[in-house]
């Protein structure tokens, strides 16, 4: 496969990035990888070269790029789990500062350097986000419906919550397939808020799946933290992958 890492031009500065995509002239549909707090790192590159083995050109992005160049703390304690609660407690202050309106202007640019490419398919891409990645990825998804054909959500936080701009309010422009795979130990979105999160897609009329993964917390795919759990990350591979297959066989010809 061709990997690299890359720099992406944004209205607030560069972003750096990994892209990776299989061998050959394609061309590859494109996935757009939206990251857990910690960022770029070994862990995330092996699950976008996995996707990217199945036949994708996959982009990378840091999303905290405004605080430095990825890694931004040291990342060595992330399975133990104080050192990582500790670690989501530097870079919380980061995340919050991504709302709806940066995240929209964040995505812009990491579409267009995705599809201008070599090997990429023209038409939307899909994309996928993990924690705070997950809640992007819908923010995104809602921002560029003409541009994004599928997202999936794992694990993501607070995609309810009684703000104005709340992710589950943006459902209604939502127009691509949609996948959301809960923690059922994740205090950062409880049943109460699955429950409203699903009500606000089936009122959008969103075509969607929305599951709780038993016994897993929040970030049990990320086989480098203490929250890692082996069954969801698998049965995550399976409806990701399925999602993404879907997809592409759905895209224009």
């Amino acid at each position: 496969m061709h990997k690299i890492v890359v720099d992406i031009p944004t209205e607030d500065g560069i972003a750096d990035a990994y892209l990776v995509r299989p061998d050959g002239a394609g061309p590859w549909p494109g996935v757009l990888v939206y990251q857990d707090a910690f960022g770029l790192r070994p862990r995330l590159f092996e699950m976008a070269d996995r996707i990217a083995g199945q036949g994708y050109a996959v982009l990378v992005p840091h999303l905290l790029f405004r605080a430095g160049r990825a890694p931004l703390f040291d990342l060595s304690g992330l399975s133990d789990p104080e050192q990582r609660g500790r670690i989501i407690e530097q870079i919380m202050p980061l995340i919050m500062r991504l709302d709806n309106e940066t995240v929209t202007r964040d995505s812009r640019a990491y579409l267009d350097f995705l599809a201008a490419q070599d090997g990429v398919a023209a038409g939307p891409a899909a994309i996928v986000g993990y924690c705070m990645g997950g809640t992007n990825a819908v923010r995104a998804a809602a921002a560029f419906p003409d541009r994004i054909a599928a997202v999936a959500a794992f694990h993501a936080g607070r995609l309810v919550s009684d703000a104005p701009d709340s992710p589950h309010r943006l459902a209604r422009r939502i127009t691509g397939e949609a996948y959301f795979a809960h923690a059922d130990q994740d205090p950062s979105m409880t049943a109460e808020q699955i429950e409203t999160l699903e009500r606000a897609l089936d009122a959008a009329g969103v075509r969607y799946r929305s599951e709780v993964y038993p016994g897993a917390q929040h970030g049990f795919t990320m086989a480098d933290t203490a929250a890692y759990q082996e069954a969801g990350e698998q049965r995550h591979w399976e409806n990701l992958l399925a999602l993404l297959e879907r997809t592409r066989r759905r895209a224009p010809r």
